[in-house]
């Protein structure tokens, strides 16, 4: 039996395009997550793998759909095929039921591999520069510098709540207490 897995990483995304190609294929059975692929917890991966059995083919709509990493990729694939489970990708064109595909698989998993280290070097290099020059990411601070003198002094009128400061800075107690203690003392 061919059985299915599709995943997209965000609620936004789309499954169509991948159910669409994975029923072309045949599948009978197809599984969906809507998680991150960096996340190593997939329920519907693992209720998939578990429903295999020697004989059946996995059919996946792209490598990077079903796998973290070439190693992780790797260790599934075997993994499979110590159970006689077939694996196929629809996108790569890979059937690791011939000699071709199997070496296919190894070729444009390193590649994918290849092409996430590329973009993650390319995103470091460009926050370092964004830094360099004064750019910091990020969300904006709940109480800016120069309110901060004023809360000090809030904190130590004994006539003035903390829920008063809260409400008058829009700032939470924990936000507040982070930033200037209960004794009024600064902390960042």
């Amino acid at each position: 039996m061919r059985i299915g897995y599709a995943r997209v990483s965000t609620g936004e995304q789309k499954l169509n395009l991948q159910l669409d190609a994975l029923e072309a294929a045949d599948c009978k059975k197809t599984y969906t997550d809507t998680i991150s692929g960096a996340t190593s917890s997939r329920p519907e991966l693992d209720k998939c793998l578990e429903h295999l059995r020697e004989g059946d083919t996995l059919v996946v709509w792209r490598l990077d759909r079903f796998g973290r990493s070439l190693k992780d990729l790797v260790t599934k694939i075997e993994a499979l095929d110590e159970r006689g489970v077939e694996f196929v990708s629809l996108t790569e064109g890979i059937d690791t039921t011939t000699a071709q595909g199997r070496l296919a698989f190894h070729l444009f998993g390193a590649l994918a591999e290849f092409e996430r280290e590329i973009a993650r070097e390319r995103t470091v290099a460009g926050l370092r520069a964004a830094r360099e020059r004064g750019r910091v990411g990020g969300r904006p601070r709940a109480l800016s510098e120069e309110d901060l003198p004023q809360v000090q002094a809030l904190m130590k009128d004994p006539y003035v709540s903390t829920a008063q400061i809260c409400e008058r800075f829009d700032l939470s107690k924990a936000t507040l207490y982070r930033s200037v203690g209960p004794d009024g003392k600064r902390r960042r």
